[in-house]
């Protein structure tokens, strides 16, 4: 018999700081077994998402970008921030943005498109998750339209080149691996 742990009482919240990238509150909190926590902070951020694309001829869409956090370039999916379209919520806000998003990032669209898994970067100090789709048949059907702030290349690869990638580290956002192990345990 498994005993799973309770949801932990907030006995306070308050917002330390509010702005569109950082906003983080901190409660206090009590564990069912009485355990008190004075000072739990907790990471604001709008849902995420993220697009496994595979082209009509079977190749993988990846994008490579700089990241400033780390001070790198690296291989990644088509990501984004979800947002509302029309009223939409959810899951279908979250496949509108990620049809948007592949297709501005690397002007790939259409196709078949289902979500492959939900993600949290971290549940432990993050509020929101990941959706990622997998986009099957998406064929190049305009140029990228960027904004200012993203300077992303488009690279076409095999399954056993993203595969490569990944072992060679040269992919290492977690939540970007995560759903490409995923298809391919689906597909391989």
């Amino acid at each position: 018999m498994h005993n799973d742990p309770l949801p932990w009482q907030v006995e306070s919240s308050e917002y330390i700081h509010t702005l569109p990238w950082f906003t983080v509150r901190k409660e206090a909190v009590r564990m069912a077994n009485g355990g008190y926590i004075p000072d739990y902070f907790v990471f604001e951020y709008p849902n995420w998402i993220n697009v496994v694309a595979v082209t009509t001829e079977g190749q993988l869409v990846l994008i490579r970008q700089y990241r400033h956090g780390i001070s790198a370039v690296h291989y990644e999916l088509c990501a984004g921030v979800v947002e509302s379209f029309d009223g939409t919520a959810g899951l279908e806000a979250a496949l509108a943005t990620a049809q948007r998003e592949l297709l501005e990032e690397t002007g790939y669209g259409g196709g078949d498109w289902s979500l492959l898994m939900t993600l949290s970067a971290n549940p432990g100090t993050h509020s929101n998750v990941t959706y990622a789709f997998l986009a099957t048949g998406v064929q190049l059907m305009q140029e990228q339209d960027l904004e200012l702030t993203e300077e992303i290349s488009v690279h076409l690869v095999s399954a056993q080149e993203a595969l490569a990638i990944v072992d060679k580290g040269e992919m290492i956002q977690a939540l970007h691996v995560a759903p490409l192990l995923r298809y391919f345990s689906l597909t391989i």
